[in-house]
């Protein structure tokens, strides 16, 4: 099973990379109201089904991948 995993922080936690990337994004003469930078995690594992693998992959976000304290997670199975 594939896995993708979009990381973001939550509304109202501190993005300096966001910010950063619209600042830039303005001074190259582009108007963006706001601006969040996230990541994306791409997982290769072996499960039995998509939801033994979804489970699994929300595991891992809350151990590791993400800090559910400031940052929200969406996970997406391809079988």
């Amino acid at each position: 099973m594939r896995a993708t995993v979009l990381i973001r922080p939550k509304p109202g936690i501190l993005d300096p990379q966001g910010e950063a990337v619209g600042s830039a994004l303005g001074h190259l003469g582009f108007e963006v109201s706001g601006t969040r930078v996230g990541k994306v995690i791409d997982l290769e594992l072996d499960a039995p089904d998509a939801a033994a693998a979804k489970a699994e992959v929300e595991q891992m976000c809350e151990r590791l991948l993400a800090n559910p304290l400031i940052e929200s997670y969406e996970v997406e199975i391809v079988g």
